[in-house]
């Protein structure tokens, strides 16, 4: 089988589903197939597929070793899917002048899927190979990023003997003997980002790292003078939704899609990633992401332990979602707490909370969403331990999993979440638990603060029972203190918990609104995620922050495991 049959096969497995593939990966092997059958069928196409140069870029790769992992040393075997990569960028070509129909790149990964490897190759092939004198830029938004593609290009030059006195390099510039041809790293942070280049190939890595678009702008700038220039995009996915690469991908998104009316022939899109709804813990789905990683033992492993860590802290989520499953997620920039701060705050020592005056708030949400209690216990000292648990209704499970991509299953199984039966939560549920885990502590519970939107069956079955019910409503005015307050109990480390992740995770997901005194609140409007069980701490914790309460130190001091 010839390469270009390999390329063909893999598509037709790609598109008929005997390869595991996200539907924009799917969209790309189609659009392939489509260009490869024009070319040969259609008499009045304006380009043809060139096998020849599929043959001398493989045969181009084949001289240069891995250099990391587990097999670095040994020769590079360029994958099906990375010949497809090369099929599509360097081999479809016009009839009129025999230049590449493609000038612009757009591919989107997950990390360890040989990004660096292929880009390398890339840059060596176009600029070594050449009779004109070719000017490669790799660009990063940071220097350290710029120099990782161009330090594996150096790696692979390194390791073949007969390349020896053809090129030299300095000033993280490899200059080309023969041909006059350079290629070098730019970045922003020095100021150099392509100001008088004229480049032929311009390779923008890890791009949603990038704040503005200014560096991509400045080298297509330069690339006016060039007649077959390329520009290629390579990324994985990231945390800001205003950050120009998501911008790009919304874009592309369009061009690969057939039936989306916005064409592009001159630019070709690779996204590999998992499609809406798909678990991310399901490692039969893992190759949508990672059609190279997910391939072998090693990779898989890799990425498992990435999950198991994603499941085990929820702050590990979003760069498990975005990284690992190529997946855009909020960054959430305006968040409420500092997660790294929230961290320090974990108290792995067992704590005695048996026996204690106890402050639980109520966060009622929506019946068809979690229901939170908060659970906030003065300590001592302007101390606090807070914990939290939650409710969720069966028939609400599936959809929460698919729409917030997070460990609901996993935070069952650790006891931090209940399901309730049917299509809504039924509060009998929580005032069951709320009886059981005050009678198992023998906690003397001094007020239930609670949000009274649609709370006030509850309430009235809790004051019947002889609790304190306290409206905490969730405005500016009531919000702001508790808010500010529990944030520097936070930064002082004052605020301890015992690393529950689905109060973890709601942390990470809040975010606040201010008004023009700069007093704040949160917003559930605002937030993409659940915020409740940290705005069920938030209510207990706004009537605990006021207690004045006589504290045994003797008691506190003793307790089994307690210290500071």
């Amino acid at each position: 089988m010839n390469l270009l049959e390999r390329v063909y096969q893999y598509s037709v497995n790609v598109v008929e589903g005997n390869i595991v593939a996200g539907k924009k990966h799917r969209q790309a092997a189609a659009r392939f197939l489509n260009d490869l059958e024009r070319s040969i069928y259609d008499k009045d196409c304006y380009f043809y597929f060139d096998n020849d140069e599929l043959e001398e870029f493989n045969e181009w790769a084949s001289l240069f070793k891995h250099t990391k992992g587990v097999i670095a040393g040994q020769h590079i075997q360029l994958t099906d899917f990375q010949l497809f990569l090369a099929a599509n960028i360097i081999c479809f070509k016009k009839k009129e002048n025999n230049y590449r129909k493609i000038s612009s790149v757009y591919i989107q990964l997950a990390r360890k899927n040989a990004k660096s490897q292929f880009l390398a190759i890339l840059s060596s092939y176009i600029a070594f190979l050449s009779d004109q004198v070719e000017e490669v830029y790799i660009s990063g938004w940071m220097k350290e990023q710029s120099d990782i593609v161009y330090q594996e290009i150096l790696k692979q030059l390194e390791r073949v003997p007969s390349f020896a006195g053809k090129y030299k390099t300095s000033y993280n510039r490899i200059h080309h003997l023969k041909s006059g041809s350079i290629i070098r790293a730019l970045s922003r942070e020095a100021r150099q980002f392509g100001e008088g280049t004229n480049p032929s190939l311009a390779i923008l890595d890890e791009y949603h790292t990038h704040l503005t678009s200014e560096i991509m702008e400045s080298l297509e700038e330069g690339m006016g003078a060039r007649a077959n220039s390329l520009s290629v995009i390579i990324t994985t996915a990231g945390r800001n939704l205003n950050a120009p690469c998501k911008a790009e991908y919304d874009y592309c998104s369009k061009v690969v899609d057939p039936d989306n009316p916005v064409d592009n022939d001159s630019y070709f899109v690779a996204i590999c990633e998992l499609d809406e709804g798909d678990d991310p813990f399901d490692e039969s789905l893992w190759m949508k992401a990672n059609p190279i990683a997910a391939t072998y033992p090693e990779g898989m492993e890799s990425i498992r332990k990435r999950a198991k860590k994603a499941k085990d802290a929820a702050d590990a989520m979003p760069s498990y979602l975005t990284k690992r499953m190529n997946i855009w997620v909020s960054a959430q920039e305006k968040g409420y707490l500092d997660l790294d701060k929230w961290s320090t705050c974990l108290w792995e020592a067992p704590i005695d909370i048996t026996n204690r005056k106890v402050y639980l708030g109520l966060d009622l949400a929506t019946k068809q969403d979690l229901c939170s209690l908060g659970i906030v216990i003065p300590l001592g000292n302007g101390r606090f331990y807070v914990d939290s648990h939650s409710f969720i209704p069966n028939e609400s499970l599936e959809s929460r999993i698919q729409s917030d991509r997070a460990p609901f299953r996993q935070w069952l199984r650790e006891g931090l979440l209940t399901m309730t039966d049917g299509a809504v939560t039924d509060y009998s549920y929580i005032i069951d638990h709320i009886e059981k885990i005050v009678r198992d502590n023998k906690w003397k519970v001094l007020e239930i603060g609670y949000d009274p939107h649609d709370a006030t069956y509850l309430s009235q079955e809790m004051s019947e029972k002889g609790y304190t019910m306290v409206e905490v409503k969730q405005n500016i005015a009531t919000q702001h203190e508790p808010l500010t307050e529990f944030q520097e109990k936070v930064l002082k480390k004052e605020a301890v918990h015992s690393g529950n992740g689905l109060l973890t995770w709601s942390i990470g997901n809040a975010i606040t609104v201010n008004n023009s005194d700069d007093r704040i609140k949160l917003s559930k409007a605002k937030s993409t995620e659940r915020i409740d069980p940290i705005a069920s701490v938030i209510n207990a914790f706004s009537r605990a922050m006021h207690g004045n309460e006589t504290i045994d130190y003797n008691k506190m001091f003793l307790s089994k495991g307690f210290s500071f």
